[in-house]
């Protein structure tokens, strides 16, 4: 994960370089542990806002700043055992573990996993589930040849996900009527001079 990633004035993500946006639901409530300076037991986190899904991560986007939160990055390849819950008496939501970006110069044992849920509280989400198990899917099957092809265990850079293509998933996508996600057909902000780089925040606070 990644706190607080680098936003465009109207909240959308700012881009990596080769990321693709796929979708966005709004009306969600997130929740998520371990933030650290947030002030609650376990730096546990609950807030509203949107979730963006593109081909490297999901992106929450707090309604309003929480506890330090503004937004939270996930890169699809540092996710893991997600799960879509239908409790009977609340609402559907998906679950998960997501490591977090060690920066270069930091030691992984001082960084923790992360636990997270996300609520759908309005509306169905027959659109969203399937486009984002599909996708970790094929991230993940993509991300298991170039392994095999590299014969390395390396810990991966988030950023190889932008490799796995996602258009033909696009074009097969079922939309469920009931569930208020946004597709997107064309990509929000094609301007390369603002895409990022690198998962690193760069001095001064620019973008990478």
């Amino acid at each position: 994960m990644a706190l607080n990633p680098q936003l465009f004035p109207n909240g959308m993500p700012v881009p990596f370089v080769n990321e693709m946006f796929v979708l966005a639901r709004d009306g969600v409530e997130f929740e998520i542990d371990k933030i650290p300076g947030s002030g609650n037991h376990g730096g546990h986190l609950k807030t509203k806002g949107t979730i963006y899904l593109s081909n490297i991560r999901m992106v929450f986007v707090a309604k309003s700043p929480a506890g330090g939160l503004t937004a939270f990055d996930m890169p699809l390849l540092y996710t893991s055992g997600e799960k879509f819950n239908q409790p009977i008496f609340h609402c559907n939501n998906l679950s998960g573990h997501v490591e977090p970006v060690v920066p270069d110069d930091q030691h992984r044992a001082l960084y923790s996993t992360h636990t997270f849920k996300i609520l759908f509280k309005e509306g169905g989400c027959g659109t969203f589930i399937p486009l984002f198990f599909n996708l970790i899917a094929s991230v993940r099957q993509y991300n298991q040849r170039a392994n095999a092809q590299a014969q390395t265990q390396a810990r991966v850079d988030p950023l190889q996900a932008a490799q796995t293509p996602v258009d033909e998933m696009m074009r097969h996508a079922y939309v469920d009527p009931n569930d208020p996600t946004r597709i997107f057909l064309q990509q929000p902000n094609a301007d390369s001079q603002l895409r990022r780089r690198t998962y690193q925040p760069q001095e001064g606070g620019g973008h990478v």
